[in-house]
């Protein structure tokens, strides 16, 4: 009776507060509609001990309950990170914090590595169950914004290409090259000889194939490979959806070792999410925390402030920045409804902890971006100090 009593009300505080198309389930079969228009969204809670991750709700709080199965959430992805967003907002608690993981995420080697199979070694066949099938996984570029993802990932990789000026017969470097889709269309379209490099086990075998099947062996060569131990000199670098991984404090050395693998008169490109918030704090209300528990172990993101300065001091100089935060949030929708059309066989593909996961992590990212909490930049550089002549007059070149 107490508990029933606490959620009754819960639910009159949060609907003095917010209309919201939600309705709680009891194991009782007791029913609390947080609104009078039908609900989007059914939190079933199983057992009296589940009431504490409802009422006091945060993104974390919510993300993990449903992943461990201590509520039952039905309805839309997209509905539910909504929903749960605004309960969250509701409590009064401050939406950023510091991320108290990050003092326990030492980068080591063997770290890296590990967070990279967790993350990445999946199965190829659960990514390719949502993903295009270049199996691009990083935000896509909508030139017009009304195409398909298979079309947006290809401009993407044309786009970064372009803006790095690939051209035929130049060493290509592509740092967590996934897939290989990058690399590939590097050695195909604009004739360049390609380096990919990760440390998922699983993508490198499926790019090695995927490189055989293009015929391209002689063009482009995948390597398990920490870009620590990476070594020669490269006309172009890429790193795309990788700096992520590094860590910010990490960000300067990483940036130097890049610089030194680069040419002289070479070109780098670093495409990758940020935050928006100047302190480096976790995305809001425990959306961060969630990512950092079941998504992504150790991986941190950095100001673009914080990135343009390790750039630098690695001997970089920026030399073009593009935002592409709509972008990832149109990706990360699409991604969303392919995973929840295909919801069923890919819940045959991996365990049921990790298809709630990805469930809501797509979704949440998403909003992320749609919201403005977390973005995405496209930044062009090369080594500081050099002949000026180096640099193009315009950005004309970028297009086609």
């Amino acid at each position: 009776m107490f508990t029933e009593m606490k959620l009754s009300a819960w639910s009159t505080g949060v609907r003095s507060k917010l209309s919201l198309p939600l309705r709680v389930e009891l194991w009782n079969g007791e029913q609390f509609d947080l609104s009078p228009d039908p609900p989007r969204v059914t939190i079933r809670v199983p057992r009296p001990s589940s009431l504490r991750y409802l009422l006091s709700p945060s993104l974390y709080k919510l993300g993990a309950a449903y992943v461990e199965g201590e509520l039952e959430i039905r309805g839309r992805a997209a509905d539910m990170i909504r929903i749960g967003s605004e309960l969250a907002a509701s409590s009064g608690k401050p939406a950023r914090r510091a991320n108290p993981l990050r003092l326990l995420s030492p980068h080591t080697r063997q770290k890296d590595a590990e967070a990279i199979r967790y993350h990445y070694d999946v199965s190829n066949d659960f990514y390719a169950a949502w993903l295009d099938p270049n199996m691009v996984y990083s935000c896509a570029y909508f030139e017009n914004g009304d195409e398909d993802l298979a079309s947006a990932q290809l401009k993407k990789i044309d786009h970064i290409l372009r803006k790095i000026d690939l051209r035929p017969g130049q060493s290509l470097l592509d740092i967590g090259c996934g897939w290989g889709a990058l690399a590939i269309r590097a050695a195909q379209a604009f004739g360049a000889r390609c380096v990919g490099i990760t440390l998922s086990e699983n993508q490198a075998a499926l790019a090695r194939e995927r490189v055989a099947q293009a015929g391209l062996e002689s063009q482009v060569e995948i390597r398990l490979q920490d870009y620590r131990d990476l070594d020669g000199q490269f006309d172009r670098i890429t790193s795309v959806g990788m700096f992520e991984h590094v860590g910010v404090q990490h960000l300067p050395a990483y940036f130097e070792k890049i610089q030194g693998l680069l040419a002289p008169g070479g070109v780098v490109m670093n495409h990758g999410i940020t935050t928006t918030d100047v302190a480096g704090r976790a995305t809001p209300y425990g959306g961060g925390e969630f990512i950092d528990q079941y998504v992504f172990p150790q991986g941190e993101l950095a100001h673009l402030s914080a990135v343009v300065k390790a750039m630098q001091q690695g001997g970089l100089e920026v030399r073009d920045v593009e935002n592409l935060r709509r972008h990832y949030a149109r990706t990360c929708a699409l991604w969303t409804e392919n995973f929840e059309s295909r919801f069923d066989a890919i819940g045959q593909l991996t365990d049921a902890k990790h298809l709630r996961i990805w469930h809501v992590y797509l979704a949440g990212c998403a909003y992320a971006f749609a919201h403005d909490w977390i973005s995405l930049y496209q930044i062009v550089g090369g080594k500081a100090g050099e002949d000026p002549g180096h640099i193009p007059w315009s950005r004309r070149y970028m297009y086609p």
